[in-house]
C-alpha cells in the first residue's frame, strides 16, 4: 500500500493550496484519512480526518478555513486550505486506516506548505 501526497509549495499569506493523497495497492477498503502537520520544532498535530462515511473532524486552528473531502472511488483525500496563515507553514503528511489483514496505519511522504510574503 502506498500514500502519494502532492500539491504543497510556497503560498502567501491569505492564498490557498489544495492537498491530494492518493492510496494504491491492494487493500480491502479504507477507513479514516487524513492531514497531519508539523512545524520546526514542533510535535505533529491532526489537521483534519474524514470517515469512509463522510464524517469531519478538524482542529481548531483550521476550522472555517480548512475543508478535507475524499473520493472514495479514486482512494483519494483532499485538503482544501484557505486563508492560509504563516503559522500553517509546516510540513503536511496524510494517513490512511486501512483494512487488509487488520487495520493499519499508513503514511505518505510530506509535503512542505510554506506561507510567506
Amino acid at each position: 500500500v502506498q500514500l502519494q501526497a502532492s500539491g504543497g509549495g510556497l503560498v502567501q499569506p491569505g492564498g490557498s493550496l489544495r492537498l491530494s493523497c492518493a492510496a494504491s495497492g491492494s487493500f480491502i477498503s479504507i477507513n479514516i484519512m487524513g492531514w497531519y502537520r508539523q512545524a520546526p520544532g514542533k510535535m505533529r498535530e491532526l489537521v483534519a480526518a474524514i470517515t469512509s462515511g463522510g464524517v469531519t473532524n478538524y482542529a481548531d486552528s483550521v476550522k472555517g478555513r480548512f475543508t478535507i473531502s475524499r473520493d472514495n472511488a479514486k482512494n483519494t483525500v483532499y485538503l482544501q486550505m484557505n486563508s492560509l496563515k504563516p503559522e500553517d507553514t509546516a510540513v503536511y503528511s496524510c494517513n490512511a486506516r486501512i483494512a487488509r489483514l487488520g487495520l493499519q496505519d499508513y503514511w505518505g511522504r510530506g509535503t512542505l506548505v510554506t506561507v510567506s510574503s
